[in-house]
């Protein structure tokens, strides 16, 4: 069986097929060559062991090389990266005078890194130039490496703005965009940053977008920035790898979450390269000091209030292997590409359902299997069936360990819980009042305000509810 380039689905019945196709896939996959790649982009790709296309640059690098604009709807880890650099290369060929010729945007630092790594890998064996640029490094940095002259320029929204601002760099010469994880840019709330762009850009020019989930906002976003648009779509909308074991836990509280997770890190040889997804900065850094006593293995911290330098050193000992376990928010769910992650663990799952499909989809990459283990407490139920209908498929339930150290559930944590529940049904249901639509009890100064505001009999009668009245 030949290597194929990133783990994928069988999601690939869900292209477009014409009619002169379909008698190609009875026949088997294609080869690199058979979409006549040339020698220099064959011969890197032949490099790192790759020898057959994913379905997603099966069906996009032919189109993308015909000049027509691309909508690439696929899901994590199958590729859609060398998807679009593979044809741009081609399209680029050499070397030619100082300003971009092709911008690749990106959502996050980690992920431009990512992205700019892949381009430097495929580009090896051409004199293309390239040049990552991101925010947390000084502007000035970036417009001196580009200053040389750069032919391919991988770029976060507000680092490539601040650059054209200080006329660092001239889009003139542009002849193709890359929009990446679309869906994420749209989160973050880069949109009214890309008007800017597409205002300033040549209007003679290809436009590639690609998104690991196709929903409504991304759908508008493709009707303003493609023109006529061919679409490849290689699995349905947030399906995830199928290499991938998915399971949860039902786990009470957050202390209880803490024993489960060390409970389960005893176990470096199946737990030998893991990533902790965890809902905020404060959670991360708890959740990184229990572990970091009490488990074996070197371990890192990544959040959006640690330096640039610090959480790029944590992703580099990590893809080295020195790193075991990685606890990071979701600033990493889709900016670290690196083989044999064994397990991703959501010690939270997360509030915007699509990021359970970026956060699992670390695991199982470049045709290995991986588990992606969640731990759900009772406020997290209802999130997880929602996960469930994104993905189309069953998480199947694990029952807690015997010997494992079940804390009982404070009364604060208790109650957050049970907002929270409260909260996710009026969502569903606004006539939903809950059971805190109102206060059965008030204390301390809360019950001094309201005491004032009733009338006298109300507010005798409010002083003896809860206790049984003098007789």
């Amino acid at each position: 069986m030949r290597k194929s380039a990133y783990s994928y689905s069988a999601g690939f019945r869900f292209l477009h097929f014409r009619k002169s196709e379909i008698s190609h896939y009875l026949c088997g996959m294609a080869t690199f060559e058979d979409l006549k790649i040339s020698k220099s982009v064959l011969k890197a790709i032949e490099e790192l062991g790759f020898t057959e296309p994913t379905p997603i640059q099966e069906k996009a690098i032919p189109m993308i090389r015909s000049g027509v604009d691309v909508l690439g709807i696929a899901q994590t880890g199958t590729g859609k990266t060398a998807a679009y650099f593979i044809p741009l290369i081609m399209k680029l060929v050499k070397a030619e005078g100082n300003d971009p010729r092709a911008i690749v945007l990106v959502p996050t630092r980690e992920l431009a890194i990512q992205v700019g790594e892949d381009l430097e890998d495929l580009t090896k064996f051409t004199n293309l130039r390239r040049a990552t640029v991101y925010g947390g490094v000084g502007w000035t940095k970036h417009a001196e490496l580009i200053k040389p002259g750069v032919d391919i320029l991988v770029a976060t929204p507000g680092r490539l703005w601040d650059l054209y601002r200080a006329e660092a760099v001239s889009f003139k010469k542009i002849k193709t965009l890359v929009i990446d994880e679309a869906d994420r840019m749209l989160d973050m709330g880069f949109m009214p940053q890309i008007r800017n762009f597409l205002e300033i850009l040549p209007l003679k020019r290809q436009n590639l977008l690609f998104s690991a989930t196709f929903n409504e906002k991304v759908e508008e976003m493709s009707h303003e920035f493609l023109d006529f648009p061919e679409r490849v779509e290689v699995a349905p909308s947030a399906t995830p790898a199928e290499l991938i074991d998915q399971v949860y836990y039902k786990v009470p509280n957050f202390q209880t979450k803490l024993n489960l997770i060390n409970y389960l890190l005893r176990d470096e040889e199946t737990f030998s390269r893991v990533i902790i997804f965890v809902g905020t900065k404060e959670n991360a850094e708890q959740v990184f000091k229990i572990i970091k006593r009490r488990s074996e293995g070197e371990k890192r911290i990544l959040h959006s209030n640690k330096g640039q330098s610090t959480r790029l050193n944590a992703i580099n000992a990590f893809k080295s292997g020195v790193v075991r376990i990685l606890i990071t928010t979701d600033i990493s769910s889709r900016g670290i590409d690196v083989d044999m992650i064994s397990h991703v663990i959501n010690f939270d799952l997360p509030s915007n359902h699509e990021d359970y499909v970026h956060r699992i989809g670390r695991t199982a990459r470049a045709n290995n299997t991986g588990t992606a283990i969640s731990l759900v407490n009772p406020a997290e139920e209802l999130n997880l069936r929602k996960i469930e209908e994104l993905i189309r498929m069953q998480i199947s339930q694990i029952e807690l360990p015997a010997d494992l150290d079940l804390v009982a559930t404070k009364s604060e944590e208790s109650q957050i819980q049970l907002r929270e529940i409260d909260r996710q049904k009026r969502i569903a249901d606004p006539t939903f009042k809950g059971a805190f639509h109102e206060k059965k009890f008030v204390y301390g100064r809360d019950a001094k305000k309201e005491k004032r505001n009733l009338p006298k009999d109300k507010a005798k009668e409010k002083r003896f509810r809860g206790r049984k009245k003098p007789s």
